[in-house]
């Protein structure tokens, strides 16, 4: 839906872009490759979903650490509902995701049982969403083929994070958890700072109670804060004990505008 918009709209320039990510002076220096034989430590990654041009290069940091983690079965992306559609909790449950780089697979499996209490199937939530598909390429290009459980949360509070969060920890086995999240929104470049330092302090603390107050208590326009919540939930159920933060910029530092600014993370909870 946002190929061309968000992200390049052609194989070639895609993966270029991606590339561009890895090497820009705010990402890692280098593109990343999977290690094949890698600890498998990870079980949560937070993620910005900006255009790649504004938050590529600080997404490229979490899938960095995440290639060189190994391999996993599937994908369970978390984002915020921007839209307004569909269910209060909707996962897509069968088929695939199409991108420039080829078609992901939906765990059809993994999918089905989790549906029960507020997660529905429900596809037309996603239909003008982007801030799932836009770590769709991300593992494409790392991985070729890869298997993805899309669940975008229209409703963010912390008793429906708490929920979907252990759901997603009961159906378990060898996943990463992706929560699709930018920070601050729109406020000048210290103030945007300072709040997202607090609240990446609740994440990397993995206190989601925390994060829900200090998110209210600074006003925080963090957009996916139920898509973290319900990670930490998952990760902490999953046995996971740290969490740091990787690396944070605003889209001031990528496009030089520090007057109004939008702030992203990436964020790696292992066990």
């Amino acid at each position: 839906m946002v190929a061309g918009t968000f992200y390049a709209g052609t194989s070639q320039r895609l993966k270029e872009q991606i590339e561009r990510c890895y090497q820009h002076e705010l990402g890692p220096g280098f593109v990343a490759r999977v290690n094949d034989k890698g600890p498998r430590e990870i079980v949560a990654l937070v993620v910005p979903h900006a255009g790649y041009t504004y938050s590529g290069p600080v997404a490229a940091h979490a899938y960095k650490e995440l290639a060189n983690d190994g391999i996993f079965d599937t994908a369970v992306i978390l984002g915020p509902n921007h839209t307004g559609y569909g269910a209060a909790v909707s996962v897509w449950t069968k088929g695939g995701w199409e991108t420039p780089l080829g078609v992901v697979k939906i765990n059809e499996g993994f999918a089905d049982n989790l549906l029960g209490g507020v997660i529905e199937a429900d596809e037309t939530a996603h239909l003008h969403e982007h801030s799932i598909e836009v770590q769709v390429p991300w593992l494409q290009h790392l991985y070729g083929e890869v298997n993805i459980v899309p669940i975008t949360m229209l409703a963010q509070d912390i008793e429906t994070a708490r929920e979907v969060g252990k759901a997603v920890s009961r159906v378990g086995g060898n996943i990463v958890i992706i929560a699709s999240s930018d920070f601050t929104h729109y406020e000048p470049h210290p103030i945007a700072s300072e709040k997202d330092k607090s609240v990446i302090e609740a994440i990397t603390n993995l206190d989601e109670e925390q994060l829900y107050k200090r998110c209210e208590a600074l006003n925080s326009t963090t957009c996916g804060y139920g898509a973290i919540a319900a990670a930490i939930v998952a990760a902490k159920e999953m046995k996971a004990k740290q969490a740091t933060l990787l690396k944070y910029a605003t889209s001031g530092d990528t496009s030089g505008d520090f007057s109004r600014v939008v702030g992203y993370g990436s964020i790696v909870i292992r066990r």
